[in-house]
């Protein structure tokens, strides 16, 4: 079985220097790139890949300054002004947040599991079991490096946890490609009726993360040369499939993503 629709949503974004995504880069040039997620719909039912921000943390003055001190990255949310990006995104096109069955998270930074809250105690959380470890762990490391705690750190939370590459739901590869976060991981997604993606979420941010090779502004756990192994590694992929590579928060491939995913639909 594959996947019968995508619909791919933006939940805010982020105004940061081009040097967070691209190693070596400017860190005069800045770059407005969107909090992306992607609702799949599989044999399994819906599917939300990545969560956006978690709204309290933005809002509330006490919190942005804990969990946002640099005047260098400056996050926003799409939306109303006091409403939830994600169950705004959802209502629409047409999903219910009851219709969700599962979440697949890339990784644990602020602007992929914010959105947790919608879904502790409701459905299951894949997730890879290096990131899980590292977020749970080296109190308060994580937390320096954009992981806020209170964001995953639910016993409601029901953690479905990988060691390396896993199919996820009819259609949905995990691939494990550490590097910007020690477990972060990328998708295949497989389409009914032949095609598919791969999304490489944060294993490459920009397009030219991927055409030019480049490696990824923000790592942990890994070199700058292994960063580009994993770009490398889902570019064979997708060469092999005949799927293009989609980076994770580029501000022209998103919006252009977006708009195809949308034409199909209709």
């Amino acid at each position: 079985m594959a996947v019968r629709r995508i619909i791919a949503l933006t939940l805010g974004w982020e105004d940061l220097p081009k040097s967070a995504s691209v190693h070596g880069g400017s860190r005069t040039e800045r770059v407005r790139e969107p909090v992306p997620s992607l609702l799949l719909e599989t044999g399994d039912g819906w599917l939300i890949l990545d969560t956006g921000f978690n709204t309290a943390l933005l809002r509330d003055p006490a919190l942005r300054s804990r969990f946002y001190p640099s005047p260098n990255y400056q996050p926003s949310l799409s939306g109303s002004p006091s409403g939830e990006p994600l169950l705004e995104a959802l209502d629409a096109v047409g999903v219910a947040l009851g219709d969700i069955t599962a979440v697949a998270l890339s990784h644990l930074h602020v602007d992929h599991a914010g959105g947790l809250k919608h879904f502790a105690g409701r459905v299951p959380v894949h997730i890879q079991q290096a990131e899980l470890d590292y977020g749970l762990n080296n109190h308060p490391e994580p937390e320096r490096y954009s992981m806020a705690r209170i964001d995953y750190d639910d016993p409601r939370i029901d953690w479905v946890p990988a060691t390396g590459d896993v199919e996820i739901a009819p259609g949905v590869t995990a691939l494990s490609t550490p590097g910007h976060t020690p477990g972060h991981q990328s998708f295949v997604v497989d389409l009914a009726g032949g095609g598919g993606y791969v999304f490489a979420c944060d294993a490459a941010d920009l397009t030219e993360n991927i055409t030019e090779e480049r490696a990824i502004g923000s790592f942990r756990g890994a070199t700058p040369e292994q960063t580009v192994e994993q770009i490398r590694r889902l570019k064979d992929i997708g060469a092999r499939r005949g799927y293009p590579v989609i980076p994770g928060h580029d501000p022209v491939a998103w919006p252009t993503l977006t708009a195809e995913l949308a034409d199909r639909r209709r």
